[in-house]
């Protein structure tokens, strides 16, 4: 799915989901130094992004993968 990354005005990074009409705070980061990995949003979606040896420019839309508990 396409997820476009930004930054708020208090500088925290949020997730848009344009087809789910969804926009929340990054609130877990799997890696800090390179950008990529597992994030955790605040509504508790786990989604993957591509890795990336130097961190993007913001905002960027990325194709990400939705990571679902397994029951």
């Amino acid at each position: 799915m396409k997820v476009m990354i930004r930054k708020d005005t208090a500088g925290r990074l949020t997730a848009y989901v344009a087809k789910k009409d969804l926009e929340e705070p990054v609130v877990d980061m799997e890696r800090e130094g390179m950008w990529g990995g597992t994030v955790t949003l605040a509504n508790g979606w786990r989604l993957q992004l591509p890795e990336m040896d130097t961190p993007p420019d913001l905002p960027i839309t990325v194709e990400a993968r939705r990571i679902r508990e397994e029951d």
